[in-house]
């Protein structure tokens, strides 16, 4: 028996390559704080930044790592997140720690 439907598309056909739509910005930011809170086993402080990426997300969030008193002197640390178009998290890294009352210098 012969099929009139060959099993792969014919030379020349354009495959289809569209991407899935990218989450709004602010569904990702939840996101983002959401999954790396879960797999820290702790309730991320903040979204610092935000970048779309050709295939989703780049998000900095900040955590506590250590709680300290004075409060000032509590450990925190900037996880990058990576999240694809649909706001999955596919990674992350710890970027850096500070003292919660630390000013910015230059890093």
């Amino acid at each position: 028996m012969t099929s009139t439907e060959p099993d792969t598309p014919p030379t020349g056909t354009p495959e289809n390559t569209e991407r899935p739509p990218r989450v709004p910005v602010a569904q990702a930011m939840r996101g983002a704080a959401r999954q790396l809170g879960e797999l820290l086993g702790t309730a991320p402080e903040a979204v610092s930044a935000m970048q779309p990426t050709p295939d989703g997300w780049v998000a900095d969030v900040e955590v506590v790592e250590l709680e300290r008193v004075p409060e000032t002197m509590t450990i925190m640390a900037t996880y990058r997140v990576t999240l694809d178009s649909q706001g999955q998290l596919l990674g992350y890294e710890r970027q850096h720690r500070y003292a919660r009352g630390q000013l910015d210098r230059g890093r």
